[in-house]
């Protein structure tokens, strides 16, 4: 039996306090590099406009009647100045408005998620951060915690919107990203070579990893 996935709880001077257990049906299960690579692209193709375009002979106004006479004059035969070989013309085969979504279920995408946070886990660049100590903001204590740590960067910060003490120290670093849990997606996990989250947004996260909780009656 594999044991539990451990993350370090990092205190401010950013030092390992103690390990925590995580909830292995998130944070150990078997990572899927092909429903990662779907989701991923999947979202960066909703991130796409497909707003472009441009106008087809059809499209164009103007050019009614032939520019010349059929024959006689030199020159090679023309029906239309709206044609793509004038200036002013139509566009051939013009770019039109589209969508670039690309359907993934969403039993997938949560598949895709643990699978990426389960990456971070058993490469030890997931780390657990007390939001509550940074009570007041402070870039210098954000930036000492990060270099005690000694992870590479780009480093995303997963916390709650409450947390404003710890958005406002890590905000302003260089290569630091901070996300809500709402808005985590699994490019973003991808792209960050170490992932730290709050003690307040990890339940959250968990959450749209698809962990399903048992509700208690009182």
């Amino acid at each position: 039996m594999a044991a539990a996935p451990k993350a370090p709880l990092l205190d401010p001077a950013g030092k390992a306090s103690k390990q925590v257990t995580l909830e292995a049906a998130v944070f150990g299960s078997e990572v899927k590099p092909h429903l990662i690579h779907e989701t991923v692209r999947a979202e960066q193709n909703a991130a796409r406009a497909g707003t472009r375009g441009a106008k087809s002979r059809g499209m164009v106004s103007g050019g009614r009647s032939k520019p010349w006479r059929q024959k006689g004059t030199g020159r090679a035969r023309q029906g239309t100045i709206r044609a793509p070989q004038f200036k002013g013309g139509g566009v051939a085969f013009p770019p039109t408005m589209r969508s670039f979504d690309v359907k993934v279920n969403r039993k997938a995408r949560r598949a895709a998620l643990s699978s990426a946070l389960s990456s971070h886990a058993q490469n030890g660049t997931l780390g657990l951060l007390d939001g509550s100590a940074f009570e007041t903001p402070s870039t210098k204590q954000a930036l000492a915690l990060v270099e005690a740590w000694g992870k590479q960067t780009p480093l995303v910060l997963v916390a709650t919107d409450d947390e404003l003490g710890a958005i406002k120290s890590f905000r302003n670093l260089e290569k630091v990203a901070i996300v809500s849990p709402a808005e985590l997606e699994v490019a973003t996990v991808v792209w960050a070579r170490s992932l730290l989250v709050t003690q307040a947004a990890l339940e959250a996260v968990e959450t749209r990893a698809g962990l399903k909780r048992e509700e208690t009656s009182a």
